[in-house]
């Protein structure tokens, strides 16, 4: 998984929060494949129907910002999300995506060039994003080699059972 191929199904804005993601009243939703049903259901609901199991997504800075919830970061993983491309994320946010398996990508200089429909490849280990569609490369941070790690293994949970961890 150390590359990612996949169509920008969005580009959002600076400061989504997690209840633009993922409204608070639905938090009682334990099985986390029905979370997507409810995605931006109040700000942006299109996006439900553009996003395709792969896409990928695209926000500006403080991505995830709001409550520790992971019910946001399933949401967009369960609704087949690729990966995220933002200027910058939450803290929190960032550590339940990649727990979850989602990856997120750091690029701050990306995020004002790619638009909706632009086919990317993302080289996560060299911190590198091919915009195949407009013949544009920029660089994103890096991820640490347990972050790769995890997201290979699909998220920490089947991480720690592969490595017969008790859980």
């Amino acid at each position: 998984m150390l590359r990612i191929k996949g169509r920008v199904a969005a580009v959002l804005p600076d400061n989504i929060d997690t209840d633009i993601i993922y409204p608070g009243r639905y938090l009682n939703i334990t099985d986390r494949e029905k979370t997507p049903e409810h995605l931006f259901e109040l700000s942006y609901p299109e996006i439900r129907e553009t996003l395709h199991p792969g896409d990928l997504m695209v926000g500006g800075r403080n991505f995830g910002c709001g409550s520790s919830r992971e019910q946001a970061a399933a949401a967009i993983k369960f609704a087949g999300a690729g990966a995220v491309i933002a200027s910058s994320f939450a803290r929190i946010f960032y550590r339940n995506a990649i727990n979850l398996g989602l990856p997120l990508i750091i690029a701050p200089a990306a995020t004002g060039r790619i638009q909706p429909g632009d086919e990317l490849e993302i080289d996560l280990a060299a911190g590198q994003i091919l915009n195949q569609t407009r013949n544009e490369t920029y660089p994103a941070a890096k991820l640490d080699v347990r972050a790769i790690e995890l997201l290979e293994a699909g998220g920490l949970i089947p991480y720690l059972k592969a490595s017969h961890v008790q859980i």
